[in-house]
């Protein structure tokens, strides 16, 4: 699919949606189309849908989910970064800044935004990131300030892969189908919440469900 452009004296700036429920892309489509500058090319619910629809399209500006139906918005940005040609990367999610920001923009992203502020941000986000700069809602140490209750002792410490399955559990999936999902092992899963147990000071793996389902339900995940 391609995109379809006004007629303007300078292009207008492409953009795609990489999101897992319909209703907010669908939302973010409308409120993006309605500004003269930029133009929608195309939607996208996992990794591998979006990775297609952005080589197929060459957008300028991708805006991406931390979660999608199949493989996680940071999965995503690492192969678009490695990739040396893709969009600039505006990640918007419901996760807090604090967690998340830093390793996506490690990873190869230029911002991030926190869903609760799209009403009053988005289009300053999308400026800010198509200028060639970086977005960040709020300065590191405020985020900090802002966050540092809701989120468990420890979980920054965790790897990318740990932290992606942290998640998963919280969310209710067993050892055998976060394995499934992941295309990894049992065992080495298994191995993978042995290592989070240990690093967030959790002494079963009760407390671990506990933790992560805590986790995602107060994220809104």
């Amino acid at each position: 699919m391609h995109c379809s452009e006004p007629s303007l004296s300078a292009p207008p700036a492409r953009i795609v949606l990489v999101d897992d429920h319909p209703l907010v892309r669908d939302g973010l489509a409308a409120r993006l189309a309605a500004e003269p500058d930029w133009v929608i090319c195309g939607q996208a619910a996992d990794a591998d849908g979006a990775l297609a629809l952005i080589r197929a399209t060459q957008p300028d500006l991708a805006i991406i989910d931390v979660a999608l139906r199949t493989g996680t918005g940071l999965e995503l940005v690492k192969v678009l970064s490695a990739e040396g040609t893709g969009p600039r990367i505006l990640i918007v999610s419901v996760y807090e800044q604090e967690l998340f920001a830093e390793r996506l923009l490690r990873a190869g992203a230029h911002g991030y935004l926190n869903k609760q502020e799209l009403h009053g941000s988005l289009l300053e986000a999308v400026r800010v990131v198509l200028a060639g700069q970086i977005y960040l809602a709020r300065p590191p140490e405020a985020s900090a300030i802002g966050t540092r209750r809701r989120i468990p002792p420890g979980l920054e410490r965790l790897s990318d892969r740990e932290l992606q399955i942290f998640e998963l559990i919280g969310r209710g999936g067993g050892t055998r189908e976060i394995a499934a999902q992941l295309g990894l092992s049992v065992h080495t899963v298994e191995s993978h919440r042995e290592h989070i147990r240990g690093k967030l000071s959790l002494r079963s793996g009760a407390e671990l469900l506990r933790a992560a389902v805590i986790w995602s339900i107060d994220s809104g995940a």
